[in-house]
């Protein structure tokens, strides 16, 4: 899966230095991913993962320390970062509109 954008991610680890790991072995499993379906992130993730509409996916990182927001476009192989922050400042989005 071709990831959009890398610097989200790292933007948030220069704020949460103990987000670096996590967040950048997430993004090395999904950019050797090809996800056809949810049911493929799901195969990936189980539980870490859950899902709202409009292609919408919810991670929780770091043992649910962090949570990550994507959108993605299946059939042309990308994942878009809408947001990662958090677990209190995801409490205050709402995942479905970010």
């Amino acid at each position: 899966m071709h990831i959009i954008s890398k610097r989200t991610l790292k933007l948030f680890w220069q704020q949460h230095p103990h987000a670096e790991v996590p967040l950048q072995t997430w993004f090395g499993l999904v950019s050797k991913a090809s996800w056809a379906g949810p049911a493929d992130a799901k195969a990936m993730f189980g539980n870490a993962v859950d899902f709202v509409g409009d292609n919408r996916l919810i991670f929780d990182i770091a043992g649910n320390k962090y949570r990550l927001v994507v959108h993605v476009a299946y059939r042309h192989g990308k994942v878009l970062i809408k947001f990662v922050g958090t677990h209190a400042a995801y409490d205050r989005i709402d995942a479905a509109t970010i």
